[in-house]
């Protein structure tokens, strides 16, 4: 006997989930809170109260249809989903265009978390609605609170506004925080916050106002008859459910509030430690009750909102105080000096009281030259910046004395050495306080005229030059000890000049080293910050606000560096040009000629480890060179000639390397100028013998080279002219 196929399986007839959802009354919806639109299918739409068939809706729309008071706990109830990974269940009163109640529904959604773009957090709500069995047509609106569970809404709102509260670092962003609280069944539309200067009662903020509105309440008396200076002399609560009762109890000001439309009030006092700070007021479009739930909840927001702003003004006080120590510490730049354009910046640490110990100084100088002093001393902490201002001002007494560089630093360790070793200590301070501190410094004197610089360096990162190309080297300097390690220190001074067209750039470490990198890796990205700005920054202050930006900007980030330590320092930043009429600091070069790159360098015999020094500022100066084979080669025959000089005589080698002309046709003259009258000669080693093959590498590896007498000693040198790149590298 066969069977008749089932109706409820039949391919032909088969019943429609839509048909069963609506022969129970429940609808589809999808809410997305990132496009702002809600799509409903038929019965839900139906349910809304608008025509019975699917309809995609703007969310102002769709939100017109549910009961204000209830709309608004949906937030606490979503947010609670969210935590604990579980469905948003909610009952909702639809309205018709006349505020009356069309029927209760019973929403059942999963909320899923998305993360835009912008990194801010939106909801997408899909779930169903469906009718419940409590009709109510013909009612008003009133409020009752019906959704869910209204206590379990209340303790996730409140958990959300103290995490808020907490966050919040200034007095704007409490009050910002304060007007976006969405409390769960009765969400005011109308905040202030109220202090107390003396007699007087002041606004703070306020927010669901226009502007001015705040006027008549800014410079009230205490006195007033007016329930936030009621609340603040007596401490203790006061709410207005009705109008009747606001015009009842407080008769003289009801005409300043009666313009603002409210129907409900509630003031409450801000107190912290027992002391009345001033008071919070919440106004309601709609009636409120105020039962003890409600009261409740507007409490806790009070007392968490006193907290707030207690903390917030704090922490303003010392920010306040704090940067007007640190600006005071610091020096203006002073008056303009002919032909050189100057640029400074410093940024505190980022924790802590917002104070340390680096510092710059422009110091004007009795021979008519200038000098420029950076440095840092040890520690992020009041003392810390207590020492630079003592060690700044040390430096500026000794430098104006006329002292050579080498002079004043010798002096400035001596200095800081008594300094900490003089202080008492005392056991309240704790050690750390007490222990003795260094500091790093570089001291260059510069003249304007010729571009001359003789530095003096102690512990410091070295200067940085950025040529009137954009090739950019690590100028390496002698120098000695950081500052109070010991306090009769020699410090030798190094002189080169700044060309025309010409950058130096003076940093603290914490420019180098501010997220997570070595001297090595942040002197890389700073070395691309200052190529790529060569010719398209505006001018020198546009330079170094670029600088401070790679490094402590928004996108900072992006260029964090390989240690795991990502403290951040104090950072300094000084930027020197030496103008010309192609100036390299932001002007574009006018004339199709390259300048000439040059660089010089001396190796005394008592520091061999500066050979590789040397290498490296020829490789740096040959970075876009065409032909890597050249560069190797230069970087050999360099090594090979300051060797000779310090092994076979008794002088300090002089390194002097300048490249000229156009890319792909430039040509490197290297010198090596050493006191020694012994002229190089050809030799013939064994296979064995570990040197004499200096002469044989310039005459394999050089285009051209010689041995020029001089006074007092010789200068060997070579050339190199730029190979092109082979024709297939071109075509590729």
């Amino acid at each position: 006997m066969n069977r008749q196929p089932d109706r409820m399986t039949c391919k032909d007839d088969r019943v429609r989930t839509e048909d069963v959802l609506a022969a129970i009354a429940t609808g589809l919806w999808r809410w997305d809170n990132a496009s702002g639109t809600v799509t409903l299918d038929g019965e839900a739409a139906r349910l809304l109260g608008l025509p019975a068939e699917p309809v995609v809706l703007p969310e102002a729309a769709a939100r017109s249809r549910f009961h204000p008071v209830d709309w608004n706990e949906i937030n606490g109830i979503v947010n609670l989903a969210v935590a604990e990974g579980t469905l948003a269940e909610a009952r909702l009163r639809i309205m018709d265009e006349d505020g009356r109640v069309l029927r209760t529904v019973r929403s059942r959604s999963k909320p899923l978390q998305n993360l835009t773009a912008d990194g801010r957090v939106d909801y997408e709500l899909i779930g169903t609605i469906q009718e419940i069995a409590e009709p109510q047509p013909g009612t008003t609106a009133a409020h009752t609170p019906i959704t869910g569970d209204w206590r379990r809404s209340r303790e996730a709102f409140l958990l959300d506004a103290g995490r808020a509260l907490a966050e919040a670092r200034s007095t704007a962003e409490v009050l910002r925080v304060a007007a976006s609280l969405s409390m769960p069944g009765f969400n005011p539309d109308g905040l202030a916050v109220f202090g107390v200067a003396g007699d007087r009662l002041s606004v703070i903020g306020h927010h669901g106002h226009g502007p001015g509105d705040e006027s008549p309440f800014t410079d009230m008396p205490l006195d007033t008859d007016y329930p936030a200076a009621e609340v603040v002399r007596n401490g203790r609560a006061i709410y207005l459910p009705s109008p009747e009762d606001y015009r009842r109890r407080f008769p003289v000001t009801w005409p300043l509030a009666r313009r603002f439309g409210r129907a409900s009030w509630a003031f409450l006092p801000l107190i912290v430690a027992g002391r009345t700070m001033g008071a919070w007021m919440a106004a309601f479009k709609h009636p409120v009750s105020f039962s003890p739930d409600e009261r409740s909840v507007l409490t806790t927001v009070a007392r968490m909102l006193a907290q707030a702003l207690q903390r917030a003004g704090v922490a303003e006080s010392e920010r306040e105080l704090t940067t007007g120590l640190q600006r005071s510490m610091m020096p203006q730049l002073g008056p303009e000096i002919p032909g050189m354009t100057l640029a400074a910046r410093y940024v505190p640490t980022g924790g802590g009281l917002q104070v340390g110990g680096d510092w710059y100084d422009v110091i004007p100088l009795p021979s008519g030259r200038f000098a420029l002093v950076i440095g840092d001393v040890q520690g992020h902490d009041v003392r810390a910046a207590g020492l630079m201002g003592q060690l700044r001002i040390a430096v500026r007494a000794y430098a104006s004395e006329g002292h050579r560089p080498d002079a004043v630093l010798s002096r400035a360790s001596r200095f800081l050495s008594g300094l900490c070793s003089s202080q008492e200590s005392d056991p309240a301070e704790g050690p750390d306080y007490q222990s003795p501190r260094f500091a790093t410094c570089l001291y260059v004197e510069c003249d304007p005229e010729t571009g001359l610089l003789e530095v003096a360096r102690a512990g410091h990162p070295d200067p940085a030059i950025r040529m009137a190309d954009g090739t950019v080297l690590m100028r390496p300097t002698a120098g000695g000890l950081p500052l109070g390690i010991i306090p009769d220190t020699d410090y030798p001074t190094t002189r080169f000049t700044l060309e025309p067209g010409e950058t130096m750039m003076l940093c603290t470490d914490g420019l180098i080293e501010t997220g997570g990198h070595d001297l090595d890796t942040g002197w890389a990205r700073l070395r691309a910050i200052l190529e790529s700005g060569a010719h398209d920054t505006e001018s020198l202050e546009k330079l170094a606000d670029l600088l401070v930006q790679a490094v402590h900007g928004p996108s900072s980030h992006h260029t964090t560096g390989p240690l795991a330590d990502r403290r951040e320092d104090d950072i300094a930043v000084v930027l020197l040009c030496r103008e010309s009429a192609d100036c390299g600091c932001g002007t574009p070069l006018s004339h199709p000629a390259r300048p000439a790159r040059r660089t010089v360098l001396t190796v005394a015999q008592a520091e061999p480890e500066r050979i590789a020094g040397a290498r490296r500022q020829v490789r740096e100066l040959l970075h876009d060179w065409t032909d890597p084979e050249q560069v190797d080669a230069a970087e050999l025959m360099v090594s090979e000639m300051v060797t000779n000089v310090l092994v076979h005589t008794d002088g300090d080698a002089l390194l002097v390397a300048e490249a000229v002309g156009e890319l792909g046709a430039r040509r490197l003259r290297v010198e090596v100028a050493d006191a020694s009258d012994e002229l190089p000669h050809m030799r013939h080693p064994g296979e064995m013998a570990s040197s004499g093959r200096g002469v044989l590498l310039m005459e394999m590896l050089a285009d051209t080279w010689g041995v020029d007498p001089r006074g007092a000693g010789k200068s060997i040198w070579f050339e190199l002219r730029e190979r092109s790149k082979p024709a297939e590298d071109q075509a590729r």
